[in-house]
């Protein structure tokens, strides 16, 4: 199978001592899977979710084959453990993407597979006939992706051609960050060492898929990794969920 997207690199130095870099991918003639997680550090059964998608790219399934995204939740954080990684906005997209498919739970740990509710528990081969589904697909949209790395912020530029007309399309953008931790010392998990990858530190979207291209600022924390961070970008439908094509690039900073 042909790898879904090609990626550069170019260094380039700017006047001073700083350097900052700049990375380019685009995506390929198959459709990347979008697997989206919403979890929490509250919440007792969301650890074996977690680790079980962390397994996913040793088990053949990386980034041009499904792009993951977990997003932590902050409802549960009223139990006595505040997750950090939690935001608001996620809880809202949650919501919100329940309501598109006429569901009427909202719970964790739930994952969402190109948009829709995937309840198939943590079976490794469901998932991967699944992506392999997905992967024989057209994508219904090509994207270019373009980051630009200095101090403190990630400047990304995204361009989107779609292969056919869809008014409600639009573009999200997902800094995510892989390899974190926490010792959790209340709440459900309390006493627990818990891992995560994935983990959306700031998603931006939808913006409308235009002839231009779109570009985003993200702001990088001090404390954030920049060697674990990269940046996903997929079009979607706000009607139905469907997702048209995925891609992702990691920060070469």
């Amino acid at each position: 199978m042909k790898p879904a997207a090609s990626i550069t690199l170019a260094i380039l130095l700017s006047a001073g001592t700083a350097a900052a870099a700049t990375c380019s991918a685009s995506s390929g003639a198959q459709r990347v899977t979008l697997l989206e997680l919403y979890t929490s550090e509250g919440c007792d059964s969301c650890p074996p979710t977690d680790r079980w998608t962390s397994a996913l790219p040793a088990r053949g399934l990386g980034a041009d084959r499904v792009v993951t995204l977990a997003y932590h939740v902050d409802y549960w954080n009223y139990l006595g453990w505040k997750d950090p990684f939690a935001q608001a906005r996620f809880t809202e997209r949650q919501r919100f993407v329940n309501a598109r498919i006429r569901n009427r739970t909202v719970y964790t740990p739930q994952l969402m597979l190109d948009g829709q509710d995937y309840r198939q528990g943590l079976s490794l081969k469901d998932i991967q006939e699944r992506i392999a589904s997905v992967n024989r697909e057209k994508p219904g949209a090509d994207i270019a992706l373009a980051l630009h790395s200095s101090a403190g912020a990630l400047e990304t530029t995204v361009r989107v051609t779609l292969h056919r007309k869809d008014a409600g399309a639009g573009v999200f953008l997902a800094l995510y960050e892989n390899k974190l931790a926490n010792q959790v010392s209340a709440g459900e998990n309390k006493g627990k060492r818990l891992e995560h990858d994935f983990v959306v530190r700031e998603l931006a979207g939808p913006f409308p898929v235009g002839a231009s291209a779109i570009t985003h600022k993200f702001n990088v924390a001090p404390s954030w990794k920049t060697r674990d961070l990269s940046v996903a970008a997929f079009v979607q439908t706000a009607a139905t969920g469907e997702v048209l094509q995925v891609l992702s690039a990691t920060w070469c900073g």
